[in-house]
């Protein structure tokens, strides 16, 4: 179901986003949805100047227990706990806000339609760089070549990441770039990346660089060729706002980016809140060894996990299987990690009390990481580590269970399944999907699910993840019924998972997560409720608000 969503004004004051309110506020609303079991339904909700909730239960008693409380009626609204994406990137996000945008894009000339508009803006000599392709989409649904970029851009260096960030596509004048680097290795030949592939027609390279093979085009590109690091950060934290997310889980994020976040926090500008997992076995990852977990006081920003990789992914057929790819023979994916680098940085943040979360899509990635996490667990998988597996995406059957035994959380993205089910089958054949984006056999066997989006993989917005979730449909309804339909959510389900199931995915859930006392106000404002509203119609389903340690920090007019 696909309409046109009402253009909202957005109101995002940073500076007073850590601003409290003087004294308590009461607010009523036609519903109030905790997500605690052990809260009746209720109407009115109150917090204190500091953003802390006081009291969730109905209005009429609350209004006699604070007289004094500043009072918000919101009429016929609902709220819900604070929207939390469990698995994104946000500077990746700011990033692809500010360069050419090709999502969606049906046909390798609307690519180059979309390029040529957005580089009538650039400086003479200026990378042209772009990200959201998909191959999938196009008629042929093969990998372009330098040669499409060709023509439209003889002289202009182009660089393209493809939608899962696990591909790049550049064209001649990129590539002579990269060859001119001093040091640099002769693209030409039959020789390969550990964890990369440079795509070739013969010996010669196509234009196209999966997973570690994409850095040889990257370190090409000048100091300043892409957009400034505050200004994407700004772009990506008022996008999330907009969308009434409260909480980011940011899956890589290096010691640099902490730092900016870190400034962001000191100056009062970070209007949500950021769980930041250091980007794998690296100098982030050190500095919690040495220096401990840390939080910044205002609580809006902590680092307390690490994220790694496994393999690569499906789309770009990066993603590491048992068996060979059904659309590609001889083709098994890529580890982007060795098993043995691997295991060694899990016991290193093991040792740190650092919490492991792994990127692992394919079901030999899956089942590496299955048994890295089990030698170094060994006998303390009953404690309450929280380790995680991000995505989980195509999982073998039998190993589902093993993610129960081990304590695992399972982090994975409603929309990869209605984005990736025109051609999964295709590369995995029919009988491995029944471990593919497998939600309900996760929840029936014990295991914690926190959903996300993998932004700028999938769209910021999460009533996306909700509606993909329940329907595991496209937008248009397609198909009908759902795909692989056995394996939806319902909706409390899906709201569970974005709310007080990623909170305790991120080790935060004595802070957000759910609307009860002792916690933040940290909420979000919908005209219907999503939890009454007919499927269909709850990736529609209108924001009004989104509140951070209960103040307004997006208003939609």
């Amino acid at each position: 179901m696909r309409r046109t969503l009402a253009a909202f004004v957005l109101v995002v004051c940073f500076a007073a986003a850590t601003a409290h309110a003087a004294g308590e506020r009461l607010l009523t609303a036609a519903r109030i949805h905790s997500a605690d079991p052990a809260t009746a339904p209720a109407d009115a909700m109150v917090w204190d100047g500091g953003g802390r909730i006081l009291a969730v239960g109905r209005a009429d008693a609350l209004r006699g227990e604070y007289p004094d409380a500043e009072v918000l009626d919101l009429g016929d609204a609902v709220v819900v706990p604070g929207l939390i994406d469990a698995h994104a990137h946000l500077m990746n996000l700011g990033q692809a806000l500010l360069s050419a945008d090709l999502a969606g894009a049906r046909s390798k000339d609307e690519v180059i339609e979309r390029l040529q508009a957005y580089a009538a803006d650039l400086p003479e000599g200026a990378w042209l760089l772009g990200r959201g392709w998909d191959q999938n989409l196009w008629p042929d649904k093969a990998f372009p070549t330098a040669a499409d970029l060709d023509a439209a851009f003889p002289d202009r260096p182009v660089w393209l990441d493809r939608v899962d960030g696990h591909a790049g596509w550049a064209n001649s004048a990129a590539l002579r770039a990269a060859a001119a680097q001093e040091g640099a290795r002769e693209l030409r030949g039959d020789w390969q990346l550990d964890g990369g592939r440079i795509v070739r027609e013969g010996d010669e390279p196509t234009g196209v660089f999966v997973d570690a093979a994409m850095a040889l085009v990257e370190a090409a590109i000048p100091p300043g060729g892409g957009a400034s690091a505050e200004e994407a950060l700004e772009r990506a934290l008022a996008a999330a706002v907009r969308n009434g997310l409260t909480g980011v889980h940011d899956m890589g994020v290096s010691r640099e980016e902490l730092a900016l976040f870190r400034r962001f926090a000191d100056a009062g500008r970070l209007p949500l809140r950021i769980s930041a997992y250091a980007d794998g076995d690296g100098r982030a990852l050190d500095d919690l060894c040495t220096g401990g977990l840390y939080r910044h006081p205002q609580g809006r920003l902590r680092m307390e996990g690490v994220k790694l990789y496994m393999d690569g992914a499906l789309g770009s057929r990066g993603a590491a299987l048992l068996e060979e790819y059904s659309d590609e023979p001889g083709n098994d994916g890529l580890l982007l990690t060795e098993p043995d680098a691997l295991a060694a940085a899990v016991r290193k943040a093991r040792d740190c009390d650092v919490q492991v979360a792994t990127h692992a899509i394919g079901d030999r990635g899956n089942r590496i990481v299955l048994d890295t996490y089990a030698e170094a667990l060994d006998d303390r998988a009953d404690g309450d580590h929280r380790w995680r597996v991000e995505h989980a995406q195509v999982v073998a059957p039998a190993d589902i269970p093993r993610f129960a035994a081990l304590g695992l959380i399972a982090s994975m993205q409603p929309t990869h399944a209605t984005s990736d089910m025109p051609w999964a089958e295709d590369r995995v054949g029919a009988d491995r999907l029944a471990g593919a984006y497998a939600w309900r056999r996760f929840l029936d066997a014990g295991v914690p699910l926190a959903l996300g989006s993998d932004f700028p993989v999938e769209s910021v917005d999460p009533r996306l993840g909700l509606y993909a979730a329940v329907t595991r449909q496209d937008r248009d309804g397609r198909p009908p019924g759902g795909w692989l339909a056995d394996q939806k959510l319902s909706a409390a389900e899906a709201l569970h998972g974005f709310t007080a199931a990623a909170a305790h995915a991120g080790r935060a859930e004595d802070a957000v997560g759910r609307l009860v006392p002792g916690l933040r106000a940290d909420f979000v404002v919908l005209a219907a409720d999503p939890l009454a509203l007919p499927a269909a119609e709850l990736d529609e389903v209108r924001i009004l608000s989104t509140w951070v340690d209960g103040v307004a920090v997006y208003e939609a007019e």
